[in-house]
């Protein structure tokens, strides 16, 4: 489905645009929006999209597909690795599909 990095125990898709990820002793991702699921989904197994994809309370979608981020520093990731979350400045900001 598009993933580089699978995560466990961390709410990725709540984190505000900007939050960075250290990734083990080098790597470094910034957070900048959420994934936009797509039809194609629906394809690699039935019932997939619809998993994907909930709507709130005021009937907004609610996409649970990952955050698109970009590597500001590079390194070698293994499984495992610890990851510490640096916040940007406040005010902070949603993510926002893309």
């Amino acid at each position: 489905m598009g993933e580089n990095i699978t995560t466990r125990e961390l709410d990725l898709l709540n984190l505000p645009a900007g939050a960075r990820l250290h990734i083990g002793d080098e790597a470094v991702v910034e957070g900048t929006g959420l994934r936009n699921p797509c039809e194609e989904i629906a394809g690699i197994q039935p019932g997939l999209l619809q998993s994907v994809l909930e709507r709130d309370e005021h009937g907004d979608f609610v996409r649970k597909v990952g955050v698109v981020s970009v590597a500001l520093e590079g390194g070698e990731v293994r499984p495992g690795d610890p990851i510490r979350i640096e916040l940007p400045s406040p005010p902070h900001q949603q993510l926002e599909p893309v």
